[in-house]
């Protein structure tokens, strides 16, 4: 689920239950409508911010992955990152060649059905 849609949904389940607590009308269930409101609010808040500090790390490894990639593919000859760059599914295509023969590779254990 994306971030946005996430805060939404929250904000939805937030506000329904702010309106069945209204509905019983007691002061006493307005006042912890009142303490659950601020609640929620710090919650929100909280939840951001872990979103936010998520991204940025899973942002800053994956920039430190492409830059590992680019520094191998710049080391095979022939232009291998050029070629790569010009044939993006003979890339894809090579990639998911390679991963699905290690998973043979890996996983002998498994029987064929049949």
């Amino acid at each position: 689920m994306r971030n946005k849609t996430f805060e939404n949904k929250i904000n939805q389940d937030i506000e329904k239950l702010k309106k069945d607590v209204a509905t019983l009308g007691d002061d006493g269930v307005t006042g912890f409508s009142k303490m659950f409101a601020q609640r929620a609010g710090d919650a929100k808040k909280t939840m951001a911010d872990t979103v936010h500090t998520v991204n940025k790390a899973v942002g800053q490894g994956l920039s430190q992955y492409n830059t590992k990639i680019q520094e191998v593919a710049d080391k095979v000859p022939g232009d291998f990152a050029q070629k790569a760059a010009g044939y993006p599914w003979v890339t894809i295509t090579l990639s998911l060649a390679a991963g699905l023969l290690l998973g043979v590779l890996l996983k002998p254990g498994r029987q064929s059905v049949g």
